[in-house]
């Protein structure tokens, strides 16, 4: 019998393995704790998740009916009990827990930590709008701070590169989970500044538990981030992944392909929206070119252009009426006044006291006042008489 006779297929063995865990009664009803880790909300309605303890860990998945009847919603950094059975999933050769019923057994000592520290950074005003600083429009070289190797150093570079082939990315490697990421993050992050090399920073790395994204929680990296001259795009994680590195950042990413597309301009739609304002600019210099050309021959077909004195003219006529009208006015004015002033000095005349005199009358006068009664004089007095021809003084005897 050849050893090849005695060969069984994977697909066997993961059967025979099953099987064996399927029949074991005790973990076919398992009550176990831990804290969750890398959990996803699928859109089916499934939720999967890591549970995990200071040394070890493992797959969980519960299925939308049983996710359903749950009062909470789970989240990484979580502590939980899970009751459930331990299977495998033969295709894959993994086993995991089948997760039916969940509750919350506190909060882990990351994630607590976690919300210490964003705590504490929103309340000095890291996470201010107003300290947040625009992301240049067209930025020549762009500072990529990620793992040298990975997909995500190279997703970041086609897509850069094919929104603009002329972009310029200098790649700044440092180590993005373990003891010391943090630090070498945070001094990247200086030495990018230092030397100015780069118009806008892009600080990425792929997905992961709370453990694998936890140097984007450190303080020192949050500080680097908030004291960063350059501006700097925060690319951790997924897009349901959330680090304090993201609260900091200047601008947030869902993904690193998605923050080379808001870091990088595709030139392809800038020249054609260059081409589009200079088809507008081109056809408003027409329309307007158009416009004023009607109005110029509007003007030129006026009667001011034809006959430029006619205006004059009717203005001097205008004019000429108006200072016969006044002077009509004037002399009505003048007659009028003139019988006025006969009409006085006719009245005026006619009681003048020398029309008196003319008639053989005299006025008597003492002092220079009129005297009207004998009673105003006494013997001795010297009067004056006022005639008609002249004036004599009298004494009264």
């Amino acid at each position: 019998m050849k050893y090849k006779d005695l060969a069984i297929s994977v697909s066997d063995l993961n059967k025979y393995i099953k099987d064996k865990i399927d029949n074991d009664e005790y973990l076919n009803n398992i009550l176990i704790k831990g804290e969750i880790s890398n959990f996803k909300n699928h859109y089916t309605g499934h939720m999967y998740f890591t549970l995990k303890d200071e040394k070890s860990l493992i797959k969980c998945i519960m299925f939308k009916s049983y996710a359903n009847k749950l009062t909470f919603m789970p989240k990484d950094g979580m502590k939980v009990m899970v009751l459930g059975n331990v299977s495998i999933f033969e295709r894959d050769g993994v086993y995991q827990i089948y997760a039916k019923v969940m509750e919350e057994d506190g909060v882990g000592d990351l994630y607590n930590k976690y919300q210490e520290l964003k705590n504490k950074l929103e309340k000095q005003g890291f996470f201010d709008e107003e300290h947040k600083k625009p992301i240049p429009i067209m930025p020549k070289v762009i500072g990529v701070l990620t793992s040298s190797t990975g997909s995500v150093i190279r997703d970041i570079i086609n897509v850069s590169t094919r929104r603009n082939p002329n972009i310029y990315i200098r790649l700044l490697p440092v180590p993005v989970q373990g003891e010391g990421a943090a630090e070498k993050i945070a001094q990247g992050i200086e030495f990018m500044n230092i030397n100015k090399l780069a118009d806008v920073l892009i600080l990425a790395r792929g997905g992961g538990s709370l453990e694998d994204l936890w140097p984007f929680n450190e303080e020192i990296v949050a500080h680097s981030i908030y004291n960063s001259e350059i501006p700097i795009i925060s690319a951790v994680g997924h897009e349901t992944d959330f680090t304090i590195a993201d609260f900091v950042a200047d601008l947030r990413a869902p993904t690193p392909s998605a923050a080379a597309e808001l870091a990088v301009e595709d030139s392809y739609e800038l020249k054609r929206k260059i081409n589009t304002y200079q088809d507008r600019l081109r056809n408003s210099l027409i329309k307007k070119l158009e416009i004023m050309k009607l109005r110029y021959e509007k003007s030129i077909s006026s009667v001011i252009f034809k006959d430029p004195l006619r205006r004059i003219n009717d203005n001097y006529l205008k004019i000429d009426t108006y200072v016969k009208k006044l002077e009509n006015i004037i002399k009505i004015k003048e007659e009028k006044e003139k019988t006025k002033y006969t009409k006085l000095v006719a009245k005026l005349d006619a009681l003048s006291p020398l029309k008196t005199l003319y008639r053989g009358y005299s006025i008597t006068q003492k002092d220079g006042k009129i005297i009207k009664s004998k009673k105003e004089i006494t013997k001795g007095d010297i009067i004056d008489v006022k005639f008609v021809d002249g004036e004599k003084q009298a004494t009264v005897n």
